[in-house]
């Protein structure tokens, strides 16, 4: 079923001052260093996933959770107010494909997949996506050796 986006964010933030939309104007291309076959690949979702062993997430929240790539999708939960998780409930991988990204690797279609994934629930705050969590999932995936992310938006 779809979901009207922009009258559902307005209704929800209806206590907050009126929402900036976001505008980008351009978006930075980065081409591959290497065929997608010889590259590390990152799975990057804003699909709240947690780990039954981790705190969920709350309101406003700006962290993020890191997922080992060898999780069961069983040991998985969510927490998010912007998608009707009933279909990710019963099989992650829509919003958080880790089970076919470990099978495109076994298939040699991706170099790696990058330990850990990374989830978070988008916060209102443009900036405090930019400025705050942002660059720290930068840094988690450059140290993890990343050469490309697949980002998988809710």
């Amino acid at each position: 079923m779809p979901i009207s986006y922009i009258p559902r964010t307005r209704e929800r933030y209806a206590d907050y001052p009126p929402y900036r939309w976001v505008i980008n104007t351009d978006s930075p291309w980065t081409p591959l260093p290497r065929p997608i076959k010889e590259c590390r690949l990152a799975l990057v979702s804003s699909g709240g996933f947690y780990l039954k062993t981790q705190p969920p997430f709350g309101e406003n929240d700006t962290s993020y959770r890191k997922i080992p790539r060898d999780t069961d999708p069983a040991d998985l939960r969510i927490y998010h107010h912007g998608y009707r998780d009933a279909d990710a409930d019963r099989d992650p991988n829509c919003v958080f494909p880790l089970d076919r990204l470990r099978e495109l690797e076994a298939a040699g279609v991706i170099g790696a997949l990058v330990d850990p994934a990374i989830t978070f629930v988008v916060n209102y705050s443009a900036r405090k996506e930019l400025e705050e969590r942002a660059p720290k999932i930068v840094a988690e995936l450059k140290a993890a050796g990343a050469d490309a992310a697949l980002l998988v938006p809710v």
